[in-house]
């Protein structure tokens, strides 16, 4: 693995962890110092982050985290809803068997998280279910963005806690896509996919609401 693709990961892993909060000014020296690197990597790394908009450019040698508000979410979800529902209609006309007690797999052990608990590790659950889906759809152009806005989603969702209250609607989804999936129904899969993306939306607005209006 690059240098610049270890640097960016850590990246994105202190953005994630809260170490870096949304506006935080980014410097080369001081990445540089913290990841016992030189400037190259770093440089790579951010500007990288600065093309898939995790980072914004700064003065100097710079780079600022992304302001999460509600426009970054509304944006973020408009750009997530039509890559997955695409990736979901093409994924459902090549889906077989196999494909399917796979997904259901991934499905019954987010289900148990959720019974036990474990919010995180049904958020992982989740994207192990939807990346197993785009994979189907064979479009790694497509797939490359669309994980680039689950990085992001997860920054989001952990800066305002995982939402307990959502998973029962994320199962009745899951389980009424892989019905979809299963009849290779292109149309159907698309619709519910459409409709999962604008719940879990409304959810993390609501959630970035709350936490911008508890600020004192």
């Amino acid at each position: 693995m690059s240098r610049h693709i270890e640097i960016r990961q850590l990246i994105i892993a202190d953005l994630v962890s809260g170490a870096f909060p949304p506006g935080a000014r980014l410097k080369i020296d001081e990445l540089a110092s913290r990841y016992a690197t030189g400037h190259m990597p770093v440089r790579e790394a951010l500007r990288e982050l600065q093309g898939a908009g995790i980072l914004q450019v700064g003065p100097g040698r710079s780079a600022r985290v992304a302001q999460m508000d509600r426009r970054f979410v509304e944006n973020l979800f408009a750009t997530r809803s039509a890559l997955e529902i695409m990736l979901t209609q093409r994924a459902a006309t090549r889906c077989t068997r196999d494909d399917i007690e796979g997904l259901q797999a991934i499905e019954e052990a987010l289900e148990a998280q959720v019974q036990n608990g474990d919010y995180r590790g049904a958020f992982n659950s989740n994207r192990e279910f939807h990346t197993r889906i785009y994979a189907l759809a064979d479009n790694p152009e497509a797939v490359a963005l669309v994980e680039r806005n689950w990085t992001l989603l997860l920054a989001l969702w952990e800066r305002v806690g995982f939402a307990a209250d959502r998973y029962g609607g994320v199962v009745s989804d899951h389980r009424s896509l892989l019905k979809a999936l299963a009849a290779n129904d292109a149309e159907a899969a698309g619709m519910i996919m459409g409709a999962h993306v604008v719940k879990a939306k409304f959810e993390l607005l609501e959630r970035v609401d709350r936490q911008r209006d508890s600020v004192p």
